[in-house]
């Protein structure tokens, strides 16, 4: 398993860029656009982790602007803890058989998540591509928050 990046949704690009980048001294490394589940992500990596960021993943961090507006009441603006796993099936089944809930199984091949005790959300995502749809995940509901 290996760290991935934290995820925290922010309401203003520009003043959280103003922030991170000019204030923090963090460098954006990708920004994706999601037109169709109307967010943006933006990338953010350590002045020192900037070419590692993308050539060997060093950890980021993501910013999620959600663009219908949206008060983060709650702790809602943390979103969650990213992990890449080398098999997204035999991790969740590991889990599961410690008792861990899986809160959105991994019905993709690609990604899950849990819950900690804390309620922190915590992302699987499969290394590599993802791996095929097979059951008992792909039927499987989601449970719960996540």
């Amino acid at each position: 398993m290996r760290y991935l990046h934290t995820m925290v949704r922010v309401s203003d690009i520009d003043a959280s860029l103003d922030f991170y980048c000019n204030k923090l001294g963090m460098v954006e490394t990708r920004r994706t656009e999601v037109p169709a589940g109307r967010f943006t992500l933006i990338f953010l990596a350590a002045p020192e982790d900037k070419d590692g960021a993308v050539s060997r993943r060093a950890p980021e961090l993501e910013l999620t602007y959600n663009w219908d507006p949206e008060e983060y009441g709650e702790g809602r603006n943390f979103g969650h803890l990213a992990f890449e796993v080398d098999d997204i099936y035999a991790t969740c089944a590991r889990l599961q058989e410690e008792g861990v809930t899986i809160n959105r199984p991994p019905r993709d091949g690609r990604m899950a998540f849990v819950r900690s005790p804390d309620n922190i959300s915590i992302e699987f995502l499969q290394k590599g591509k993802a791996l095929e749809p097979q059951e008992p995940w792909l039927s499987m509901p989601n449970t719960g928050k996540w």
